[in-house]
């Protein structure tokens, strides 16, 4: 396997028999936790943004080789969107005062995200069917990422009001 499949492929976590963009979404969740135990909030936030770029032209170059677009085993847009929801959920959950807040932001973010990736309601299905190349395959996920961190932070901001 070459690296850029290596690479959009999530070190292959994209040809998973079963959900591919799940399973990605999942490992994902696990690497970005694993990052944020040593390296800080804003160096990640600079390799989401390094990963989202460089995505966006990778793929557009897996794309012209192989003459597709959105192949399943493309989820390097996956990481990239999981990774946003993350940020968002976990910055704010930091000045939750309820007990587990951090635990339940990570849960929430990830099944927020999986819900507007696998939804895509408004903006995000147009940018999923309408834009073409890297920027069409990274674009949904992106705003999948800032709408599933949006909805955690209003959850967790409602449950810190109730309990």
């Amino acid at each position: 396997m070459n690296l850029n499949r290596l690479f959009i492929t999530f070190f292959g976590s994209g040809l998973s028999p079963i959900a591919p963009g799940t399973a990605s979404s999942l490992l994902a969740l696990i690497v970005g936790l694993g990052l944020l135990q040593i390296i800080p909030m804003q160096t990640f936030f600079m390799l989401t943004l390094l990963i989202t770029i460089v995505g966006v032209f990778e793929i557009d170059k897996y794309e012209k080789a192989t003459k597709t677009h959105d192949d399943k085993s493309i989820v390097i847009d996956e990481v990239s969107g999981m990774w946003i929801a993350m940020m968002f959920a976990i910055s704010v959950s930091k000045n939750m005062s309820f007990n587990y807040a951090y635990e339940i932001a990570v849960i929430l973010s990830f099944i927020s995200f999986r819900l507007f990736d696998i939804w895509k309601p408004s903006t995000i299905g147009v940018i999923d069917k309408r834009v073409q190349g890297g920027l069409g395959v990274m674009g949904d996920d992106i705003l999948a990422g800032v709408a599933g961190g949006l909805l955690t932070d209003i959850i967790l901001v409602g449950l810190d009001r109730v309990l």
